[in-house]
């Protein structure tokens, strides 16, 4: 970490600024050789002052050339993104241009960056901790409103504050328990008070709240999956455009048209969706048909809703309806019967049997756009009616859920053993185990291979 890296930290592309960033012990020499304050005879600026913002030209050095005209902010470390010595360079965004003035940059001894190193180094040396530097990568990854919020959150800390606040109670418990191990014959025996037990039981309940917090909300972050499913030719490919707005799906009158699954992401009212359109599911001898039935069924058995599709004038039987929407949807609530084509007089409406009328159903037309917006309404208030978002300050990841289920497994163990009379140091063993899975939440007691895990899926430049 002692050496300088450098990146480009824009997308690449055509545009009106791009940023190069460069982080290190070498970073204001590098700069002070390629910057000059003034385009007639450029020669580098010797001296850079922290946190200003500096206007002039990035030169070549060898043949004193002007690469571009930039602005240059140099930042001493600790005061900076990496808390190492920092300096960006905006120029114009131009792939050509930016990658001039990167290579010129490791021309002069920096190397450049891996996927997350900035960020990286930020946590390594202490300016944020782990969820922190998750939320970065959320921030920028952010399909709606909703979880920018929640990832701006975790980035100003809010989720660490909340972990480490567990932990101290957690290891104020843990030092009574070795006081009693180290020093049996100078202390009483072990006997928790009411309000040392009630630390276990705070710990354990905020653990368990975080672990619902995830699976009510962790949509936000994956989207919501609703499958398209039904016969062919009954308008699924059309009901996936007109939800879209836009021709994603090939539309014919030809049955059989949709083989493969279609996925496509989608936000209604701030809440993000991936709508998946699929193959129609009918009896057939036809090899590629048979294996996109199979795919469609797998996306339904995968999906968090399953709009089921029918038309009018049709023949119709529960059994249709059983073989497209699984047995658990049926019950809990998880699949809307869409009669789609309504503008056509084609014969009566289908209907469920007694059996299935807590199914909700909406008329639709997706050629003509009736019945549409009743139809989104419908799947946001049945995905998230039983949520409460505004209680929520922070949405845990997967890696955070897997971390408090085994802290959680651990405290649960403590409880027993203080139950049971256990061993102090039977007890202290799952005080630990649960301190530990914690810290691998804020970065406290990771492992390598989770921080090379997480930071990998940074982009470069980040």
């Amino acid at each position: 970490m002692n050496d300088t890296i450098a990146a480009i930290a824009t997308p690449f592309g055509s545009g009106g600024i791009g940023v190069i960033r460069i982080s290190g012990s070498k970073a204001f020499d590098i700069a002070s050789t390629l910057f000059s304050k003034r385009k007639n005879r450029p020669e580098g600026s010797s001296i850079l002052e922290s946190h200003k913002i500096y206007h002039g030209y990035i030169f070549e050095p060898e043949t004193r050339d002007i690469i571009d005209e930039v602005l240059l902010i140099p930042m001493k470390g600790p005061r900076s993104y990496t808390a190492q010595d920092v300096v960006e360079i905006q120029a114009h965004a131009g792939t050509i241009v930016l990658r001039t003035i990167l290579d010129e940059i490791l021309s002069l001894g920096a190397r450049l960056s891996e996927p997350g190193e900035f960020t990286k180094r930020a946590f390594l040396n202490g300016r944020i901790d782990l969820t922190q530097a998750e939320a970065v990568a959320d921030i920028i990854n952010a399909k709606t409103a909703s979880s920018l919020k929640f990832a701006a959150s975790q980035n100003l800390g809010t989720f660490k504050n909340e972990i480490q606040d567990l932990r101290e109670k957690l290891i104020h418990f843990l030092a009574l328990l070795e006081v009693n191990i180290d020093f049996p014959d100078d202390v009483e025996p072990f006997e928790p008070s009411p309000k040392e037990m009630g630390l276990i039981d705070d710990v354990l309940g905020k653990c368990t709240e975080f672990i619902r917090q995830h699976d009510d909300a962790c949509f936000l972050k994956e989207g919501i999956r609703v499958t398209i499913g039904g016969a062919p030719n009954v308008g699924k490919s059309s009901l996936m455009n007109r939800l879209l707005e836009q021709d994603r799906s090939i539309v014919t009158a030809v049955p059989g048209t949709t083989r493969d699954p279609i996925e496509e992401g989608l936000n209604i009212d701030g809440i993000p969706f991936v709508i998946t359109d699929t193959a129609g599911i009918h009896q057939t001898d036809d090899l590629v048909e048979i294996i996109g039935i199979e795919k469609a069924k797998d996306h339904i058995t995968r999906s968090d809703l399953v709009l089921f599709l029918k038309e009018p004038g049709t023949r119709f039987t529960d059994m249709e309806f059983e073989k497209v929407v699984p047995l658990e949807y049926q019950s809990e609530g998880k699949a809307i019967f869409v009669i789609n084509k309504i503008d056509l007089d084609e014969g009566d409406l289908p209907k469920l049997s007694e059996t299935y009328q807590h199914i909700p159903k909406v008329e639709i037309s997706a050629l003509l756009n009736i019945g549409i917006t009743e139809l989104k309404q419908k799947i946001v208030n049945i995905c998230i009616a039983h949520l409460d978002m505004e209680k929520s300050s922070v949405v845990p990841n997967l890696r955070h859920k897997k971390a408090l289920e085994q802290a959680v497994e651990s405290l649960k163990l403590v409880k027993t053993g203080l139950a049971q009379r256990a061993e102090e140091e039977t007890l202290a063993i799952d005080i630990k185990h649960s301190i530990d899975s914690l810290g691998t939440i804020t970065g406290e007691t990771a492992s390598l291979d989770i921080l090379d895990s997480i930071f990998n899926n940074f982009c470069i430049g980040k």
